[in-house]
């Protein structure tokens, strides 16, 4: 399967390479709204896993788009909208849109979660997203640094909403792929809030709480 990482380059971006890239055999594309950045992050993650390293490109995120069928926005949530806007042209129906991002910001008590007016980061990635090609919501609740330190072991649960059955699955089976993530079924996009707003929770227990740093979230 080919898989884009639009905004590749970033934290998340950078942690969901090297993990795909460590532990599938998908083919990895890096995209940036800047070809070179995408290029050199490319390379240097190549380089970081050696051996390990299966085929990875880096590109504009319109490019690594067109080159996808999984296309995960991991880019701020910011610029999730204007990201999608940005590629329409590379998306094609059955492609299958991804969003880990979530809205907060931080305040005198800590980070707070702070939803798009769509309801969720997810939901606003649906409304500008081409017809025929559903929007996932995942890995919202994951540490950027936790992934991206590959001597890191996680464990974690990967919630996953959508409301196309098969994209929703498309999205689980490469979740299940990454070692020590399990991926389960959070309902539909409404639900995604739900998700979204775990997430500054977790900020504030690792900041506040020794021993949590890179906290992720386990159900039982």
């Amino acid at each position: 399967m080919e898989i884009a990482l639009l905004g590749g380059t970033g934290d998340i971006g950078e942690g969901l390479a090297l993990r795909f890239i460590r532990d599938t055999d998908h083919t990895i594309h890096i995209g940036s709204r800047t070809p070179e950045k995408a290029t050199a992050s490319a390379d240097a993650y190549a380089t970081r896993l050696g051996d390990d390293a299966g085929e990875i490109t880096g590109s504009s995120n319109e490019t690594a788009a067109e080159r996808a069928s999984v296309i995960v926005c991991s880019v701020p949530p910011e610029y999730v909208v204007s990201t999608i806007e940005s590629i329409e042209s590379s998306l094609t129906p059955g492609d299958v849109l991804v969003s880990p991002a979530v809205s907060m910001n931080r305040g005198p008590g800590g980070f707070v979660y702070e939803p798009p007016s769509a309801g969720s980061v997810a939901q606003a990635a649906a409304q500008s997203a081409p017809d025929g090609v559903p929007v996932v919501g995942a890995f919202q609740n994951l540490a950027a640094g936790a992934l991206a330190s590959l001597e890191n072991e996680i464990t974690a649960d990967v919630v996953v909403t959508g409301d196309d059955e098969a994209a929703t699955a498309t999205v689980t089976e490469l979740a299940n792929e990454l070692a020590g993530i399990r991926a389960i079924d959070g309902g539909g996009l409404a639900a995604t809030a739900s998700v979204e707003a775990l997430t500054p929770l977790l900020i504030n227990l690792a900041m506040n709480n020794d021993g949590m740093h890179d906290l992720g979230v386990r159900f039982e």
